[in-house]
């Protein structure tokens, strides 16, 4: 027989099973879309510019609504909010799919933009149903779903555009109803408070975020030096990531070729597949040992350098075994950045702070993928594609450069 204690723990454990596979099926239909959007689009008269806006649009919807159905899911539970963005992600993936003109394929991404609070929600339950001493450790189911993700969708995505541009798509549509029987049939709708915590609960969530108006708030955690230093770090990151993550297929596709015809979905895919493999083997376990034996503060200077040097020499490359070497460095960088970022920011906020302070830089990526993605689709559609990898390189070398004139951290005990 088991003890009540016993039977409390499995109840409270129980759910991070289906938030894996929710957030897993999720992450493999946005993997599906992402190399394909681009040629997808193209065919239909999309300018690399317009793709660029194309992208920003899907994020300044994102950035509006996200808060939104946040605050709405305090009240109403995450389960119900939860189900409504992916029904959402359902519907938009449809549209896309039957998108014969241009602007439905904005329609599309629109909303999806509106809806989209899954990794957010997701976070926002985890916090609900784990103690504050256990949810580093349970918040790494979404890194592993994100990395068996990255893995396997690109890969989908290029096998199937093979065959035809619709098929990634509704496949993506299948993963996305997949998610929702699970949320509906596998998720608890009315999880358990961990014991020990009040009726109120703890401090905010992790992923908690203001109202694109209430941005104001955010002012005062800029006038911390080491923590302003260190996000503006992470909007270094961020942004060079979304140039890098929404330009690189059109960038691939008038650079490299292969068998004698320029990359397209089926190549593009399975480099960001390839990408994602090297995600999984770092936080597989590598990370942790990274930051055991180098510290997070030498792996943020290794990985501002490492993009920069990956970023600036993709520009001049033209083969193969030059892209797999760039890839693999700049992938390094990316990939270690944020997670010893994030660690430093939560390590210099009070833990009353740690959900507002997690929802600011999830904030600034979307920030950043709203401004990178345009300015990257103007620089390809003009041929500067030498430009498109110095930019990412630039922004990388910033957050290099701000990390080296920041003051030293033992400041941040004062804050």
């Amino acid at each position: 027989m088991k003890t009540a204690a016993e039977t409390n723990a499995v109840r409270q454990r129980s759910p991070l099973l289906p938030i894996f596979l929710i957030v897993m099926v999720d992450v493999l239909g946005l993997t599906i879309i992402l190399p394909l959007l681009p040629f997808y689009a193209e065919r239909l008269g999309a300018s690399p510019t317009v793709v660029g806006l194309l992208v920003s649009t899907y994020a300044a919807c994102q950035l509006v609504a996200g808060p939104v159905l946040g605050q709405i899911s305090d009240r109403m539970g995450r389960r119900p909010l939860l189900l409504v963005s992916q029904m959402g992600t359902f519907i938009g993936f449809l549209v896309l799919a039957y998108a014969q003109v241009l602007w439905v394929v904005f329609l599309a991404r629109v909303i999806d933009g509106l809806t989209a609070g899954n990794l957010s929600l997701a976070q926002a339950y985890i916090s609900d149903v784990t103690r504050p001493e256990e949810r580093a450790k349970s918040f790494g189911v979404i890194g592993v779903a994100f990395g068996i993700g990255f893995l396997i969708g690109p890969a989908i995505s290029g096998f199937l555009s093979t065959y035809s541009y619709q098929y990634p798509i509704f496949a993506a549509a299948a993963l996305s109803a997949a998610s929702i029987l699970s949320t509906y049939f596998l998720l608890p709708s009315a999880p358990v408070k961990p014991e020990g915590e009040k009726a109120d609960g703890p401090a905010p969530p992790a992923g908690t975020r203001l109202r694109v108006l209430d941005w104001g708030h955010y002012a005062t955690y800029f006038r911390r030096p080491v923590l302003a230093g260190l996000l503006w770090q992470f909007f270094a990151f961020a942004f060079a990531f979304a140039i890098f993550m929404s330009g690189f297929a059109l960038f691939a596709e008038r650079r490299y070729t292969w068998n004698g015809h320029p990359f397209g979905p089926k190549e593009v895919g399975y480099v960001f597949a390839y990408v994602g493999f090297l995600g999984i083997i770092l936080q597989g376990g590598l990370i942790g040992r990274l930051v055991r034996r180098f510290g997070e503060e030498k792996l943020v200077s290794t990985g501002f350098s490492s993009a920069t040097v990956g970023f600036a020499w993709m520009g001049f490359t033209s083969g193969l075994p030059g892209l797999v070497t760039t890839a693999t460095i700049s992938s390094f960088g990316t990939g270690v950045l944020r997670p010893a970022l994030t660690s430093l920011i939560t390590q210099r906020a009070r833990r009353e702070e740690q959900g507002v302070v997690l929802g600011l830089t999830q904030s600034l990526m979307s920030v950043a993928q709203i401004i990178g993605p345009a300015i990257g689709g103007y620089l390809i559609d003009h041929e500067l594609l030498k430009t498109w990898a110095i930019a990412g390189a630039s922004m990388t070398l910033i957050g290099y450069l701000i990390g080296w004139q920041k003051p030293n951290v033992q400041q941040a005990v004062s804050q």
